[in-house]
């Protein structure tokens, strides 16, 4: 019996395949969390320097600093971190939480995310069972992870990430994976157009801005990925998430309220809810 067989046939062979795949994942998405955002400041800062005062590069803005390139280092002591201190949440707890070369804790987010990712890649994969739309569902759910996150810290949400997973919706849509073209397409116009009606309504009541592109662009995506008809779900489960994350911020780490939460991760959070659940809350909705 071949591995497509077994994943076929036995439901635990899929939680073990599914939950080890996740946690590999999950290790890469904590160097697209981490490195993304330095990815962006640095070309930023690239393009106004080459603008503004074109002799005044240093060497740091043009070394090569991407996903792969340089290799993972502790940032205390620069210690380059091996193949065996890289295995998702063992070498954490091998470690101790601390890095080998100067004994500094390693924060706890990091196995966080491997098994949050791991958690989440069992739990899509057996909601779709064995079928090309698990594929295309552990992809749409690894890339809420790195969404939710960035936006968290950094109130970005990066191109780089938001247009490749609108464009994979659309292009899905052409298989009828989760809806057809016509719905698809309409979902990404109306789930962009949506967010940027509120956005210009706000600006113009108050003369601030109430969220920033990548908002629009996100749902665009999640629109394109789930058709037009998920999205007033979307935006519902995005409110209760939001509340839920704000209230436990608020209560249980002092956050002050009167400080902006980004929406990004909210929406994040509510589109992968919606992939699994929506049409059978839509459902039960309606009787």
């Amino acid at each position: 019996m071949d591995v497509l067989q077994l994943l076929e046939s036995s439901r635990l062979f899929m939680i073990l395949a599914s939950g080890t795949l996740g946690l590999v994942v999950g290790s890469f998405l904590n160097v697209v969390i981490h490195r993304v955002p330095i990815m962006l400041h640095r070309s930023w800062t690239r393009d106004c320097r080459e603008h503004l005062e074109p002799d005044a590069l240093d060497a740091g803005l043009t070394d090569t600093y991407n996903l792969l390139t340089p290799a993972s280092r502790c940032p205390k002591c620069d210690h380059r971190i091996g193949a065996l201190e890289n295995i998702p949440v063992l070498s954490y707890l091998l470690l101790k939480g601390r890095c080998s070369g100067c004994n500094t804790k390693i924060p706890l987010r990091y196995p966080a995310v491997e098994i949050t990712t791991a958690i989440l890649s069992v739990i899509t994969a057996l909601h779709f069972g064995y079928s090309p739309q698990t594929l295309a569902a552990l992809a749409f759910t690894w890339t809420m992870i790195p969404l939710f996150l960035i936006d968290f810290d950094t109130q970005l949400l990066p191109d780089s990430i938001t247009l490749p997973l609108l464009w994979a919706g659309l292009l899905l849509s052409l298989f009828n994976l989760f809806v057809n073209s016509q719905t698809s397409i309409i979902g990404a116009v109306a789930g962009y157009l949506s967010l940027w009606t509120i956005y210009q309504l706000f600006k113009l009541a108050t003369g601030k801005e109430g969220m920033g592109f990548g908002d629009f662009k996100l749902l665009a995506a999640i629109g394109a990925w789930l058709g037009w008809q998920m999205l007033p779900v979307v935006i519902l489960f995005s409110s209760v998430v939001g509340a839920v994350i704000g209230i436990t911020l608020i209560l249980f780490k002092g956050r002050d309220h009167n400080l902006p939460m980004p929406y990004g991760p909210f929406l994040a959070a509510a589109g992968w809810i919606s992939l699994l659940w929506g049409n059978d809350l839509i459902n039960f909705y309606l009787g």
